[in-house]
């Protein structure tokens, strides 16, 4: 039988593996900034704030990852 312990730190290791796909989301949102600014400066107040939005949503991915780890892994 597996030791709760055990069972607790492979859960939390489970609960980040989604912090793969923020990574690859972020490297995303700011390569296409960056090429979609390149082509067309004068965009830039119209792509900025979309941008952030989109960085904002998927760093709360991770927030949420992260939270999930800890729960598991510190209550109870």
């Amino acid at each position: 039988m597996m030791d709760v312990d055990a069972a607790k730190m492979i859960g939390a290791g489970i609960a980040v593996v989604g912090l793969g796909g923020v990574g690859a989301g972020i490297g995303n949102i700011f390569a296409t900034t960056i090429a979609s600014l390149a082509r067309n400066p004068a965009a830039q107040p119209v792509v900025q704030l979309p941008m952030w939005v989109g960085f904002a949503l998927v760093e709360a991915v991770a927030l949420y990852a992260l939270v999930v780890a800890l729960m598991l892994m510190f209550v109870t």
